[in-house]
């Protein structure tokens, strides 16, 4: 007869509440979060790798746009926060396909600059430029951040990395190129209320 789950962790904390739980139960719980946390980069991995074969009307598919954008990136000479960023800008398309901008920029923000997230976070006002007009939009919407402190840097990744990045005729690139920098880059957060858990 096989055990229990439960009966296999003796420590595993019993509160129904969290204002009820021990500073014990909590020792267990970091352990346990330590090890999901070395995990991370594998999941965002494996997230990202539900954008192959997505094609959603375009010349290439969502894993492939966002690998062609991680490559023109790297190719510049982009450090690797950067190129992780351009990487992993559109993420969010499957989850949030209203705001997918928002989702990336929430999956990076402990981990990257101010500048990186908010290029990320804004990435899509300032794609439309591209394109907002064939859909009876304002491709000017990027205007309403015009003199904030990284309007140029976003402007520079839509014009660089972004737009140019839907080349079907370009070779299948591997995601596997980019994993050790994907690897590198969530090792550890710098912008988290939860400190002590890492």
């Amino acid at each position: 007869m096989a055990a229990s789950p439960h009966a296999l962790k003796l420590t595993q904390p019993t509160f129904k509440s969290l204002s009820t739980s021990t500073a014990a139960d909590w020792e267990v719980i970091c352990d346990e979060h330590r090890t999901f946390f070395a995990g991370l980069p594998d999941r965002i991995l494996a997230h990202l790798r539900l954008l192959d074969s997505d094609y959603g009307g375009f010349p290439v598919d969502r894993l492939q746009h966002s690998l062609q954008t991680a490559e023109l990136a790297a190719a510049a000479g982009c450090d690797d926060e950067y190129v992780v960023c351009a990487l992993l800008h559109d993420i969010g398309d499957t989850l949030g396909s209203a705001n997918h901008p928002d989702v990336a920029a929430a999956i990076l923000y402990p981990y990257v600059s101010e500048a990186n997230h908010w290029m990320v976070k804004y990435h899509g006002v300032f794609q439309g430029y591209n394109f907002f007009h064939h859909l009876g939009m304002d491709r000017n919407m990027r205007d309403q951040y015009r003199g904030t402190a990284f309007y140029e840097q976003t402007e520079e990744f839509i014009a660089k990395y972004d737009d140019p990045a839907f080349d079907a005729e370009k070779p299948k690139l591997s995601l596997n190129l980019f994993a050790p920098l994907v690897r590198r880059v969530f090792e550890k957060p710098v912008n988290t209320i939860y400190k002590t858990l890492r």
